[in-house]
């Protein structure tokens, strides 16, 4: 079993008092997660957010039924909590009036379970976000030089659990987790009216990894209007299947001031939507599947750290571009990503140079990425 990062980080809460939070998208290892945290504990009573049964029960409970519930149990843990009305209100009931149980709840929608849960649970939470694979973890559970040999690999079919485990089913399991699990909560929403366009834009989006996305433009493509295409991408954003870079700028002249990048938490789920699982050596978009592949590795990184670095990308009017730029206690990185290692001395722009001298700049390839990812 692969262990996961995230554990070390939710380890040290138990037996407390503050609910635990984990959100993240369905498939990605939260389940079994928990069960390799709680399987040997006798105290753990486990509830589905996804049985009828159990959001009938949660509908209107009171302290007194739920304590009977729980019996001698120590631990509650709700799967996929975000299907159960109120949870938020629930679960605070459970955490101010049954103090001696602690709620572990994990959400595959951040926007839904957030919106439940915060204002609820205000100081009596801990939020986790787990996201699929990472080349650390599998660093671990075999060895760096396999899984530097394994990369060509990973960025044609991706980190999902499901899809590492079972290596020959690859496109069988990419194409139920893309068709069926990727909306199973996205298009349940009511404020989804367009689900056809909603699947159309993320395919449009798919399509422009490591390029300046125009909302308008995408608009214009799938038949939405801006303000549409940037609710769904905010959407699309908090159910974990893609994040955004936006623009860093100090106000240079040329600087662009308001654009923005869009990756792919998981390639496997990007190459599945746009149906190219091509292997590397076959492919025109490499470039991109590389700048996605090391950036999205280093924002899991940020989460499971809690890491203060902000995130960007640097472009000016004049086309001068650094794919990656982290800003962290007044520091500036800045790195460019290439696939082939023959390019691992380009330059850093004199533009970029000139406006922040004290930056540092590395060229990350396949040889050095270890020490992006702090290996």
């Amino acid at each position: 079993m692969i262990e996961r990062t995230i554990k070390n980080n939710i380890v040290p809460l138990l037996d407390g008092q503050k609910a635990i939070i984990i959100m993240g998208a369905r498939q990605v290892g939260k389940s079994t997660l928990l069960h390799q945290i709680f399987d040997s504990r006798q105290d753990v009573l486990w509830m589905n957010g996804d049985e009828s049964d159990i959001r009938e029960l949660f509908s209107d409970i009171s302290s007194t039924r739920m304590r009977a519930i729980l019996g001698n149990h120590k631990i509650l843990i709700i799967d996929e909590a975000q299907r159960i009305p109120d949870i938020g209100l629930r679960i605070k009931l459970i955490t101010d009036q049954i103090p001696n149980v602690q709620v572990v709840a994990t959400g595959s929608s951040s926007f839904e379970l957030a919106a439940k849960v915060n204002e609820s649970l205000t100081g009596r939470k801990r939020e986790f976000q787990m996201f699929p694979l990472t080349f650390g973890e599998m660093v671990n559970h075999t060895n760096f030089i396999d899984e530097v040999r394994m990369i060509p690999h990973r960025m044609v079919y991706g980190y999902y659990p499901e899809v590492v485990y079972n290596s020959g089913d690859e496109r069988a399991i990419l194409k139920e987790l893309s068709e069926s699990y990727l909306y199973k909560d996205i298009l349940s929403l009511d404020s989804i009216n367009k689900p056809d366009k909603l699947v159309r834009l993320l395919k449009a989006l798919a399509l422009q990894i490591g390029g300046q996305v125009s909302y308008n433009e995408v608009g214009n493509l799938v038949g939405l209007d801006s303000k549409t295409v940037e609710r769904y991408v905010d959407i699309l954003e908090k159910s974990y299947i893609i994040f955004r870079l936006t623009t860093f700028s100090r106000n240079h002249r040329n600087e662009l001031k308001s654009s923005r990048k869009i990756y792919f938490w998981d390639l496997g789920i990007r190459n599945a939507i746009i149906g190219n699982l091509a292997q590397i050596e076959n492919r025109t978009d490499v470039g991109e599947l590389w700048e996605n592949f090391a950036i999205s590795e280093r924002m899991k990184q940020h989460v499971y750290t809690s890491s203060y670095a902000q995130t960007y990308f640097w472009r000016t009017r004049l086309q001068h571009e650094i794919d990656f730029i982290e800003e962290e206690d007044g520091h500036l990185r800045a790195f460019e990503f290439k696939w082939n290692e023959k390019k691992a001395n380009a330059k850093c722009p004199m533009s970029f140079k000139s406006a922040y001298p004290d930056a540092e700049f590395s060229v990350i390839t396949p040889k050095n990425i270890e020490e992006f990812l702090g290996l």
